[in-house]
């Protein structure tokens, strides 16, 4: 008697999450290499390398290095933006800002890459991303802003100018990827590990709190 035989058979991925895939591999290799070689030491052949696909392909999924180039920088933004959801109506101050630090200086950590093309970008004057600064990430900016002048107003932080409390927290938390080389160098490090980021989270909320007369 034949007995019909219960192993399945893997289904084919579905173009969309092969389409996905492929994206990301493309966007990570390119995030290396932009941050190595800026946007005009670049090529896209170089980034088609080091994804492993033909270029062909990574011109099927962008059209330009320019386009390439923004959607890398689209998606660093997006990351590093996403860590301001820690600031919310409602929030403990305290709470709040230390989980955003700890997630800034996390994000050092983990994609320094990111972190040093976004600051090329940034030094280069943001011929790139200049309008995504001036709306998005100034109409976020002010939203967050009124959340910080509502502490201030109820006696829960001491009163500061709120943007540049974000500037200062941005500078000071992605120096940790931007310039890790210098930190490096004066700790005497030829890669800085987790317990340098733990001790850097811990001396930067402690400064940042204290100096808003928060307590942990």
């Amino acid at each position: 008697m034949r007995t019909r035989s219960t192993r399945r058979v893997a289904s084919p991925a579905r173009p969309g999450a092969i389409r996905r895939r492929n994206v990301a591999t493309i966007l990570k290799a390119a995030e290396s290499v932009f941050a190595k070689k800026g946007f005009s030491g670049a090529s896209t052949a170089e980034i088609a390398r080091k994804a492993g696909v033909p270029k062909p392909n990574l011109h099927y999924y962008f059209r330009t290095k320019q386009a390439l180039y923004e959607s890398v920088l689209d998606r660093i933004l997006e990351t590093w933006i996403d860590a301001m959801d820690e600031l919310h109506p409602g929030a403990d101050p305290a709470e709040a800002l230390s989980r955003y630090l700890a997630r800034k200086i996390e994000l050092s950590r983990l994609m320094p890459e990111p972190s040093r093309l976004l600051a090329m970008e940034l030094v280069a004057g943001a011929p790139h991303i200049g309008a995504f600064l001036r709306g998005r990430v100034r109409k976020l900016v002010a939203e967050k802003t009124r959340i910080v002048e509502s502490w201030i107003a109820e006696g829960k932080i001491a009163a500061v100018a709120p943007a540049h409390l974000f500037f200062m927290i941005w500078a000071t938390t992605q120096t940790y990827a931007d310039f890790a080389s210098q930190i490096e160098a004066v700790l005497g490090k030829s890669v800085l590990d987790k317990s340098d980021y733990d001790t850097a989270t811990e001396t930067v909320t402690s400064i940042i709190l204290g100096g808003l007369g928060l307590k942990r």
